[in-house]
């Protein structure tokens, strides 16, 4: 190890069948340092990650670690040498507890029955809770904690290897702003402690509260390492993207027309109560509120997801009646999941099928499939969204997040949708490719559809919506128009107090 550095990763390759995912890439960190590892996706952050954790084998250039050089690492090895991670995809092992996820394989046995010491365990989850200040009780199954939980179980298994340096991947992308601050103060006692950490996120505002230093991969090559001091917002999307993003939200003025959808005093007891609002053709309709709130509930309910008890929903004037999915496909609605992994894609499958789910009875002939027309529109979507992707055979789990994201954007489009429902649309992808989904929403108003858009990044609700509506516990807190929204207003209303401002 040189005096400067815990870890150097020099000269990195890796190609995959028609890709070259890193190009003679180094990258270094130094003790007790939080370093942002930035980029777009597809840049080749994941690839480095993953051949640093031993998940792949490198065809080019070396690690050295503490001062040990190693060709290849292994998952065992790298654990083992106190490397972590904090994945960004959640893969909780659902019907086993809290504890039992955190140590897995690493649990107290008795040495006779070869039992695992429940008691002990769920204390050393607990003693682990108490250091981190996570109020969360390790007997409870894991399927029963809502999303945020789960991120902070994650966190809390990375921290408890006792790691030299842990990889967290967009850590935050499910936690809500008190979490991240939680967050934020256990990643300042860890860098007290001279633990290093590789910092890996799409939420730039981020990156100056936290890094100590940033490097920046576009096209799978290394472009620059910077402190975080020395750098703004602007230098670093120019970093990332190789050219300046004039405007981020590229929000379009467009002629709002009548009313497509009405919903009246929807309810859903335990998730939401008494909620009426309507959308009108062109405009984009922002749902804010705290986790927890039911912004989502609320939109899949109306599409059938979990059908409400109480209330109607009515498209162009006319009462609806929706049970499930299928029927608001047919009263021309489409659904952007908010976990587009866990229940979005089919990750196994091509891009091709992915794209096709939900409209493949178009494509249905007197002799089969139409292959030809099928491939055709799927090329259409492709080069209309930029997917970037070597074939429409190409299986959809290889894709960075952005471009899995644009495939998903694609299946919907393909069912020709009045209404769209966009549920965190842009979580966990790259600013390139939120500036990208931005300009196809604002067309998509602009043809006169009508746009339902859940976010929690106030940036993207101010930046993006015509109107928003605020949720706090379950009920609508109020409405809020584009020229009247304020950041301050919005947090107002979602913590259910009146509007003082």
């Amino acid at each position: 190890m040189t005096e400067q550095h815990l870890l150097e990763m020099e000269h990195i390759s890796k190609s995959f069948p028609g890709v070259l995912a890193l190009d003679d890439v180094s990258f270094k960190v130094r003790p007790g340092t939080v370093h942002a590892l930035m980029g777009e996706n597809g840049a080749g952050k994941s690839t480095l990650m993953k051949i640093l954790l031993g998940i792949y084998r490198p065809d080019d250039g070396f690690i050295r670690f503490d001062g040990v050089m190693h060709e290849q690492m292994d998952i065992r090895s790298s654990l083992h040498h106190g490397i972590s991670m904090i994945h960004q995809e959640l893969s909780p092992i659902p019907h086993m507890t809290v504890a039992e996820n955190i140590f897995l394989g690493r649990e107290p046995i008795r040495w006779k029955s070869g039992w695992v010491k429940a008691k002990e365990l769920n204390q050393m989850a607990q003693t682990l809770f108490d250091n981190l200040e996570i109020n969360i009780d390790p007997g409870m199954k894991m399927v029963n904690l809502s999303i945020a939980n789960m991120q902070m179980v994650e966190i809390a298994t990375a921290i408890s290897y006792n790691s030299k340096l842990i990889i967290m991947d967009e850590p935050t992308s499910a936690i809500t702003e008190k979490e991240v601050a939680h967050l934020f103060r256990m990643i300042n006692n860890l860098r007290d402690k001279g633990v290093s950490i590789i910092y890996i996120t799409h939420k730039m505002d981020e990156v100056f509260q936290i890094a100590d230093e940033v490097t920046v991969l576009r096209d799978g090559q290394y472009v620059d390492t910077k402190p975080a001091s020395d750098i703004d917002k602007k230098k670093l999307i120019s970093l990332m993207v190789g050219r300046e993003l004039t405007k981020i939200f590229p929000k379009i003025d467009v002629e709002i027309g009548e009313v497509k959808m009405e919903v009246r005093n929807l309810s859903l007891p335990g998730k939401f109560e008494d909620v009426s609002f309507n959308v009108r053709r062109g405009e984009i309709l922002g749902i804010a509120g705290l986790m927890g709130s039911g912004r989502t509930e609320l939109i899949e309910s109306i599409f059938g997801i979990y059908p409400p008890l109480s209330g109607k929903v009515f498209v162009d004037g006319k009462p609806t009646s929706i049970a499930r999915p299928m029927d608001a496909i047919r009263s021309g609605m489409g659904f952007l999941t908010e976990d587009r992994k866990l229940s979005g894609l089919f990750l196994p499958l091509s891009v091709r099928d992915n794209m096709v789910y939900s409209s493949i009875n178009r494509y249905a002939g007197s002799f089969g499939l139409n292959h030809k027309k099928m491939d055709e529109e799927c090329e259409q979507q492709r080069d209309a969204l930029s997917v970037k992707t070597p074939s429409l055979a190409q299986k959809v789990v290889n894709l960075s997040g952005g471009n899995q994201q644009k495939v998903l954007i694609a299946r919907w489009l393909l069912t020709e949708p009045d209404i769209l429902f966009l549920d965190e649309p842009t979580r966990g992808i790259d600013v390139g490719a939120k500036s990208e989904i931005h300009k196809l929403m604002s067309k998509l108003a602009e043809n006169g559809k009508a746009i339902i858009m859940v976010s929690s990044e106030m940036p993207e609700i101010l930046g993006m919506s015509d109107r928003i509506l605020v949720m706090h516990e379950g009920t609508k807190a109020g409405e809020l128009s584009r020229e009247d929204a304020t950041q301050e207003k919005i947090l107002q209303l979602a913590a259910g107090e009146a509007l003082t401002i």
